[in-house]
């Protein structure tokens, strides 16, 4: 992937800024040591909180760039979704999931889902209340009703039917549901998450 603009932090130069940062040195001699502007350095140290983040591991389970260009290929060349996991050696629901996640036969494409991937796996991850507004204002009103915490992950579950499969999504634990109540405006009351 070609990447436009000013260049990046090297990963020599990130060790650098954590190390320093460590031994105590202000922002101001850092930055005069990697000749890096304070804005730079103090994204990097404010993005994860302060604290040097762990190396990204990837987990043996999920795919690789290769074998996504393997699908990618696969799919171009018209074989099936039974043939192409075959080759790879990975379950058909595994490449079937893959694809559908990641714009279906026609929009398939290896270094897209790739990055795809590569930004769900980050951490932490904002939880359902907080990125559904909509949800957020449900559970609200059931809690204003007095309903149990538990009440209310029963009733959005049973809510999830045949007819209306998208419902799915709104499910949530009751240790969601009652972290709620605690917040302001409920969009941080998501169990530390």
């Amino acid at each position: 992937m070609i990447r436009r603009g000013r260049p990046g932090i090297t990963e020599t130069q990130k060790a650098d800024i954590w190390r320093r940062w460590k031994l105590g040195h202000s922002v101001r001699e850092i930055c005069q040591a990697l000749k890096r502007s304070p804005t730079t350095v103090r994204l990097r140290l404010r993005q994860s909180g302060g604290f040097r983040p762990r190396i990204r591991r990837r987990s043996a389970l999920a795919l690789t760039l290769a074998e996504r260009e393997e699908i990618s290929r696969g799919l171009c060349c018209g074989s099936s979704l039974r043939a192409i996991p075959k080759r790879l050696g990975r379950a058909p629901s595994t490449v079937s999931r893959e694809v559908a996640r990641h714009s279906g036969h026609r929009g398939y494409r290896a270094n897209h889902a790739e990055y795809e991937a590569s930004l769900s796996a980050l951490r932490p991850k904002l939880c359902r209340l907080a990125r559904n507004g909509k949800l957020r204002k449900l559970v609200a009103s059931k809690l204003a009703l007095e309903r149990s915490p538990e009440q209310i992950s029963g009733w959005l579950t049973s809510m999830r039917s045949e007819r209306r499969p998208a419902r799915r999504r709104n499910r949530i634990s009751s240790l969601r549901a009652s972290a709620i109540v605690g917040s302001s405006n409920g969009a941080r009351g998501c169990g530390g998450e």
